[in-house]
């Protein structure tokens, strides 16, 4: 297959595969789609690491990253870390004890906040740094505007820019600001997303950037190669995917992840800012009613909500894991309304080759209904 997004890319088959995993990575870039990590988790030392796994391991195919620049949040370009944790009120400290207690998990006062904000200005501009070292084909912003500093480092280094977008309002401006490709991302999607369904979004920003030579993946509840096929019939050149993965053999989620998206129906997810301060869509579990419930304290803004949830949460998968049934109430993940469409654990490889397939069919059973 070829087009403008993979001319730009390289790509032979444009289904790209965001993952915070290196393994579902470099496994799907083999296969012939094209993986992108989620880069924001890591410190800029770790990132190093995975980059050049990665590169050791993709037989030199494209793959990409994402590295997470917030437009709009709670701290300014010279707050520190130090300060964020001090924006924490211990009400929300002692409510997170007090929930997961009542589910038999026990984590320390101490251990509940996340001394660590990745997503600050200077430390994405850290993670560029490692970026720009290694062969990179695409290099993506989620959350507003990709920043100036990216797309000039990037179009220094040769790498296209992407930025996900729930609007087309966010698409023009992103176009305006000289991104390379546009994600439109409907609110199927998991993670952080609009409300816009992806059937509506998808043609919405491809009508609204049409004079620019811009290509738009579609992206949001997108699991299956013929989805992705109906995606490129609305002009799309390609899908932007990410919660097929989780439930595949290399992915990063814990088995009782794994265990509750296999059970899971599309209605089982939900979008909360309970996690990260931001509106993202999860499976919904206990953790989202407790924080609904009359009483609970509000919702802090990003960064400090993900700085205050991201422990407890590891604690609750480790409780879960271990057969802690009442951790298992608690359990929630990043995933999109497509997850009622996961029914069992499987490679990554072979995800990659039933989109193939489910593709090919797809277009053959169009091109035959055309001519009959």
């Amino acid at each position: 297959m070829i087009n403008d997004l993979c001319r730009l890319t390289g790509c032979d088959f444009p289904l790209f595969a965001f993952s915070h995993c290196r393994d579902v990575v470099a496994a799907v870039t083999r296969a012939g789609g094209f993986g992108v990590l989620g880069g924001s988790s890591f410190t800029p030392e770790a990132l190093e690491e995975e980059l050049s796994w990665i590169d050791a391991h993709v037989d030199g195919k494209p793959y990409g990253i994402d590295i997470l620049i917030p437009e709009h949040m709670a701290a300014g370009r010279d707050t520190k870390v130090r300060d964020l944790v001090s924006r924490i009120p211990q009400g929300h400290i002692d409510f997170i004890i007090d929930l997961l207690a009542r589910h038999d998990v026990r984590i320390a006062p101490g251990d509940v906040v996340n001394a660590r904000a990745n997503i600050l200005p200077e430390i994405g501009e850290a993670l560029m740094d490692v970026a720009f070292r290694h062969p990179i084909r695409l290099i993506a912003n989620a959350l507003g505007i990709a920043p100036s500093s990216m797309i000039d480092r990037a179009r220094a280094h040769g790498v296209p820019v992407a930025a996900l977008v729930g609007a087309k309002e966010h698409a023009l401006r992103q176009v305006a600001a000289g991104v390379d490709i546009i994600v439109a991302q409907g609110g199927e999607a998991g993670g952080h997303c609009g409300d816009v369904s992806t059937m509506v979004l998808v043609p919405e920003v491809i009508r609204a950037i049409a004079d620019t030579p811009v290509p738009v993946l579609a992206a949001g509840g997108i699991m299956t190669g013929d989805q992705m096929a109906a995606a490129m019939t609305m002009g799309a050149q390609g899908a932007w995917t990410g919660s097929v993965w989780l439930a595949t053999t290399e992915a990063e989620t814990s088995e009782s992840v794994r265990v509750r998206m296999v059970e899971a129906r599309s209605r089982d997810t939900v979008r909360s800012a309970a996690r990260t301060g931001k509106p993202s869509r999860q499976l919904r579990s206990a953790w989202h009613d407790a924080w609904e419930a009359p009483g609970a304290p509000p919702v802090l803004p990003m960064p400090l909500m993900a700085m205050l949830a991201y422990k407890p949460l590891q604690a609750v998968e480790r409780a879960a894991d271990a057969g802690n049934e009442k951790a298992r109430e608690l359990v929630t993940y990043f995933v999109g309304q497509g997850v009622g469409l996961v029914d069992q654990v499987r490679s990554a490889g072979s995800v990659v080759q039933q989109f193939k397939e489910e593709f090919a069919d797809a277009v053959s059973n169009l091109m035959e209904a055309i001519e009959a």
